[in-house]
């Protein structure tokens, strides 16, 4: 039996590497859900294995509620990138400057939970 098998790709996010993956092993394994923690182990040459965190515990499935304008525009988005990726363009190292004086401020962590009366 063949196991699945996922594509991705090696990105940066912010300041650090980040592994991209198809978005099918995570609606195929929704235990690699976001924020989870995970440890990635080198095994040999050019092969690595990705695990859970075992030290962190696993939250029941939680109940999103859906905005459904916002699900929309998200859907209008993957559509568009999917149909016209010619026109996807990477940010420049004057764009990534500007960002980073914008918010280089601003303190985040995994942790921090959006308040309720906040709008999106």
């Amino acid at each position: 039996m063949r196991r699945a098998e996922f594509k991705g790709s090696i990105t940066t996010t912010g300041r650090s590497e980040a592994l991209r993956l198809d978005k099918a092993l995570f609606k195929a394994h929704p235990e690699f859900r976001q924020k989870a923690k995970i440890r990635a182990h080198v095994i040999g040459p050019g092969t690595m294995l990705v695990t859970l965190d075992p030290d962190t515990p696993t939250p029941e499935v939680e109940t999103v509620e859906r905005d459904p304008v916002v699900s929309a525009y998200l859907a209008f988005l993957e559509r568009d990138m999917t149909a016209h990726p010619e026109r996807l363009q990477p940010f420049t190292e004057d764009e990534f400057a500007r960002l980073e004086t914008l918010t280089g401020d601003v303190t985040v962590s995994d942790d921090d939970v959006i308040p309720d009366d906040v709008t999106l």
